[in-house]
């Protein structure tokens, strides 16, 4: 996406931690492919930030419901101005103007292990809690009766239909 962890909208954040426990839990490995195959990158117009949204029809994730409308009190961004870039040079991270938007992938697209994974997950006819996932993480016991515990072991939570 062209983007540095500080240029996602804090609640983007949400998705992929979401989206990493979820996979971890169910024996997967997380790929962007696969991310990229439920959420696509949007840009909120004049705003510097880039935010993730879910693709419609293929819903893995609830959205975060907890708006962190104030961050921006509460984050840094560092950037060089347009006329001495080379104030960054040796600083790891910067804010980049140019991101890539692109629309989310298409099965068809994707490497045959990606196709796979994406395939078992919408499958599962299960839209995740994020919230529930987030505050499970550290609760093992919790989080298997949620999710599950392998791609082969049958959902036994209480995740949304």
């Amino acid at each position: 996406m062209n983007v540095v962890p500080t240029q996602l909208h804090p609640n983007s954040w949400t998705f992929i931690r979401g989206f990493i426990i979820l996979c971890s839990q169910l024996g997967i490995s997380p790929t962007v492919e696969v991310f990229l195959y439920f959420f696509e990158a949007k840009h909120s117009g004049r705003q510097p930030w880039v935010s993730l949204n879910g693709v419609p029809e293929r819903g893995l994730l609830t959205l975060f419901q907890s708006s962190y409308k104030k961050f921006k009190g509460r984050f840094i961004k560092v950037r060089a101005s347009t006329g001495d870039p080379s104030l960054l040079d040796d600083f790891p991270l910067y804010w980049t103007p140019n991101h890539w938007f692109q629309s989310a992938r298409h099965l068809e697209d994707l490497p045959p292990r990606d196709q796979g994974i994406c395939e078992f997950l919408v499958n599962l006819k299960v839209v995740f809690d994020t919230p529930t996932l987030l505050t499970k993480k550290y609760l093992l016991g919790a989080l298997n009766a949620y999710i599950g515990t392998s791609p082969f072991s049958p959902l036994k939570g209480k995740a949304n239909p």
